[in-house]
């Protein structure tokens, strides 16, 4: 073999060396690269996922909507008043029987009849007031055939229990009836001796669905 063959041979061996080598690197690069990516996908796995990189927060956690059963049952709303305005709220567990029968007539809806609410201590109770006579309206009334109720306290204030104890209002004889659409109302009119108020150990539970300012 000459020189000059020898000189080539040895060149390309040199060359394949070199590449070798810079394939090896290259790969090792590359995995070099992929594993911080990894660490780096730890890391931000670990922070709070609400910020973007613009400094926009997403919300972390979606609400999600639940579908009712198609056979889910239908408590029909009831129309009352509180602060003056037009509300509707629900009756669903009484503590008198009567009364619970009374309201399931009333709504064609069962009002399942549970004496134990009448111990309700009294920080667990809020008020309604029941008409016992007074003004018969074309629309909504209330259990006796009369006005709609009175709910003190609706959901945004500290007072709001769905615990209702029932006080009837009784208009006397010598005054004209309204329509009261607040507790100031019923409390103005029994100052001016316009109504009596009676107290009663009936509990009912009412939530409310919408009320002044606020629903659910």
């Amino acid at each position: 073999m000459n020189f000059t063959l020898r000189g080539i041979i040895i060149a390309a061996v040199t060359m394949a060396i070199a590449l070798s080598a810079s394939a090896t690197d290259g790969a090792r690069a590359a995995e070099d690269m992929m594993e911080n990516m990894s660490d780096k996908m730890d890391m931000d796995s670990g922070m709070d996922m609400s910020k973007k990189k613009d400094g926009m927060k997403m919300p972390s956690k979606m609400p999600m909507k639940m579908m009712a059963p198609t056979d889910a049952p239908t408590v029909p709303p009831v129309a009352g008043y509180s602060e003056g305005e037009r509300i509707l709220f629900l009756h669903t567990e009484a503590s008198d029987p009567k009364i619970a029968q009374l309201l399931t007539d009333m709504m064609g809806s069962p009002v399942v009849f549970v004496p134990s609410l009448s111990r309700a201590p009294a920080d667990l109770l809020a008020t309604v007031f029941a008409f016992a006579n007074g003004v018969k309206p074309d629309g909504a009334m209330g259990p006796l055939e009369f006005q709609p109720d009175v709910f003190d306290f609706p959901p945004d204030h500290a007072g709001y229990r769905p615990l209702r104890r029932i006080v009837f209002v009784r208009w006397h004889d010598s005054a004209v009836p309204r329509i009261l659409t607040s507790a100031n109302d019923v409390a103005r009119a029994a100052a001016d001796g316009q109504v009596s108020l009676e107290e009663t150990s009936i509990v009912v539970n009412m939530p409310m669905l919408t009320w002044p300012g606020g629903r659910r």
